[in-house]
């Protein structure tokens, strides 16, 4: 099994005929993904050739995402969409009612994120938003919604959540021939969709994820919370990685939410915060994969 995403979701693609979208449908297309429509209202009725990457992709562009879902029967939608334009594009989405939203784009004003967010919510948080700021989510052989390498690891017991695009794929190539049921990459931002605790407690309800990686990094508290909900909730083995222990105070390292502030947000806290839950918390990526291993050997 896997969550979120999985071998019948049907995936439509905001953004499609920008470079980036053209670019990221090829490789979901490529990775097995059923992408089955674009979205752009400028070019409505245009005919896109992807069947290069799958025999049945000659995909219609639609002029809005509630056409798209109407004629494809489409349940996730991956928006690749300029950042002055993504509040609006994630709007359309959530009044069309779309399950899942994949907000790959990068440099969103906080602002807009806050005022789409609290509009799910309003709208009963019937569309699940995953980012802005993010890699996306990939079920390894089952699907592929977003801009994750699809060739670097294996299908597998693993949940993976993590705040890091690049240290997503480091996790999953380092674990691949363990392999992962679901990775999900939440983004960095200081105001996101899907949090690490939303993974985990899919994770933790999936009867096939045997364990869980949760990656972090500093600034805010977000680790913190999760720690509390995975001493509370989670039965399954977690182990985490927080990213930044050498990052000075004060300073914007990356992501725009990964900044500390005195004691607040920095990697040690968080590592504390984790290991008092029971987690295992290696001191880099390659150490957290080695902890994994050793809980794996038990599967």
């Amino acid at each position: 099994m896997a969550i979120f995403l999985n071998e019948n979701s049907k995936i439509i693609v905001q953004g499609i005929t920008g470079a980036e979208g053209t670019k990221h449908t090829q490789r979901m297309l490529k990775a097995g993904a059923k992408v089955v429509g674009g979205v752009n209202a400028r070019k409505a009725g245009q005919e896109l050739d992807f069947t290069e990457f799958d025999p049945d992709a000659m995909l219609t562009v639609y002029g809005s995402v509630a056409e798209a879902m109407e004629k494809t029967g489409a349940n996730v939608s991956v928006a690749f969409v300029p950042p002055k334009f993504t509040k609006d594009a994630v709007n359309e989405a959530v009044d069309a009612g779309i399950e899942l939203l994949v907000v790959i784009t990068e440099g969103i004003p906080v602002h807009d994120t806050a005022e789409f967010w609290a509009y799910a919510q309003s709208n009963g948080n019937k569309t699940r938003i995953v980012g802005p700021n993010c890699p996306g989510v990939i079920s390894p052989g089952k699907s592929n919604a977003g801009i994750i390498p699809a060739d670097i690891t294996d299908s597998g017991p693993i949940g993976l959540v993590s705040k890091s695009g690049t240290l997503t794929y480091q996790m999953m190539y380092e674990l691949r021939d363990i392999g992962f049921s679901t990775c999900v990459g939440i983004g960095g931002d200081p105001v996101i969709g899907t949090t690490h605790i939303d993974a985990l407690e899919a994770f933790e309800a999936d009867p096939d994820t045997k364990a869980i990686v949760m990656i972090g990094e500093i600034g805010g508290d977000a680790e913190e919370r999760a720690a509390e909900y995975i001493k509370a909730n989670v039965t399954k083995p977690v182990v985490g990685y927080v990213a930044g222990f050498t990052a000075p105070e004060g300073k914007t390292m990356g992501h725009a939410g990964a900044i500390v502030s005195g004691s607040s947000g920095t990697a040690q806290a968080k590592q504390e915060a984790l290991e008092a839950a029971g987690v295992r918390v290696g001191k880099t990526p390659s150490e957290t994969a080695r902890l994994m291993r050793e809980i794996a050997a038990s599967f």
